[in-house]
């Protein structure tokens, strides 16, 4: 039989053990969102450093049309990898070399007719924007016989671009991996600081009106 006065008694407890056991839970979540939240900072170190780059895209973002309407601005902090290739004279340079510069980042190939028909526009793009704020930045990928893509590059008439060649394809590699080139030619458009901007597979008018508006929108300071 059971006694009534103990039934109070023994409700106390279970709302007790109820109430010690939502409080444990509560600060378990807590200690579990602490070290989920370093996680995540640790894992994006870039954020900080490239939150002009977003802000950047957003401004650029309504001149994406037209002849450059293919543009895909950056909507998260992006730092692109610091990418190894080669200049004219075989000396390695890197991308972090054009910090403090804007920079057009185009990888390209002699077998890549989309590549080829684009290069006479991104060599006048250089010549109306190129200086110590912005800069197109060429990597040629062939793979076999180095002397083809400069072969082509004097028959197109291309005079305003320095010639940077990667010829074991890794920089197109690392950008796959990162998510950032599924074909040729690949077009990185990338902060000073070294973050993404936005980007664009397949070729553009890029010395078109479309194509300087929105450049010169990417180079200037917010």
């Amino acid at each position: 039989m059971t006694d009534p006065s103990a039934e109070p008694s023994h409700n106390a407890r279970r709302r007790m053990t109820l109430f010690a056991a939502l409080g444990g839970g509560i600060a378990i979540l807590a200690v579990l969102a602490g070290i989920y939240g370093m996680g995540r900072s640790r894992s994006n170190p870039a954020a900080a450093a490239c939150a002009p780059a977003v802000a950047a895209a957003r401004r650029i973002a309504p001149l994406a049309r037209g002849e450059v309407a293919a543009v895909t601005v950056a909507r998260a902090p992006f730092r692109v990898p610091d990418l190894v290739f080669r200049d004219a004279h075989g000396h390695e340079r890197k991308l972090s070399d054009w910090r403090g510069r804007t920079v057009l980042l185009n990888l390209w190939a002699t077998w890549c007719v989309p590549c080829r028909k684009e290069m006479p526009a991104l060599d006048r793009l250089q010549a109306a924007l190129g200086g110590d704020k912005f800069e197109v930045v060429t990597v040629n990928i062939d793979t076999r016989d180095p002397e083809k893509p400069l072969a082509f590059l004097k028959e197109a008439g291309v005079s305003q671009l320095d010639y940077f060649s990667d010829q074991s394809a890794k920089v197109f590699q690392e950008l796959k991996l990162a998510g950032k080139a599924f074909g040729m030619p690949t077009t990185l458009i990338v902060d000073p600081n070294g973050c993404e901007i936005g980007e664009m597979a397949g070729p553009a008018e890029w010395a078109s009106a479309d194509g300087v508006k929105l450049l010169s929108a990417a180079i200037a300071s917010p």
